[in-house]
Parts: C-alpha cells; structure tokens; sequence
C-alpha cells in the first residue's frame, strides 16, 4: 500500500536524525513560545461574554471603524 510506504519511509528518516531532531526541537519550541507565550501577552482576549455581546462588540468596532474611515477619506 503506498500511504503506508510514505509513513513509513518518514518514520524511519526521523528515528535515523541526529542533529534534525535537536533541530525539530528547536522549531517547536519557538512555535510554542510564538503561539502560546506571546498570544498570552501580547494578544488580550478582547471577546469576552456571551453571543449577544460579542455581536454587539464586532458590530460596534466595525461602523465605528466605517465612520472613522469615511471621515478620513474626504479630507
């Protein structure tokens, strides 16, 4: 069967690396840092609440944001 050729040849390439796994390591330790660290930080939730207020919050931002930007563009 061809899918379980593929897998296999990758599976044996990973298990063969020496320094290629010190370097998928790596690759996923930025990766979580990036994602999960950083979001944390730097990205707030800004969503918070239940349906009805998260429509009324994107509503709100958007034709303000619409507003703001018509203004600007007839200057």
């Amino acid at each position: 069967m061809l899918i379980g050729r593929i897998v296999r040849f990758y599976l044996e390439g990973f298990r063969s690396m020496t320094l290629g796994r010190t370097l998928w390591g790596i690759i996923l330790l930025k990766l979580f840092i990036m994602f999960a660290v950083l979001k944390a930080f730097f990205f707030p939730a800004y969503l918070q609440g239940d349906e009805s207020e998260k429509e009324a919050s994107v509503a709100t931002e958007l034709t303000d944001r619409a507003t703001t930007e018509t203004h600007h563009g007839t200057d």
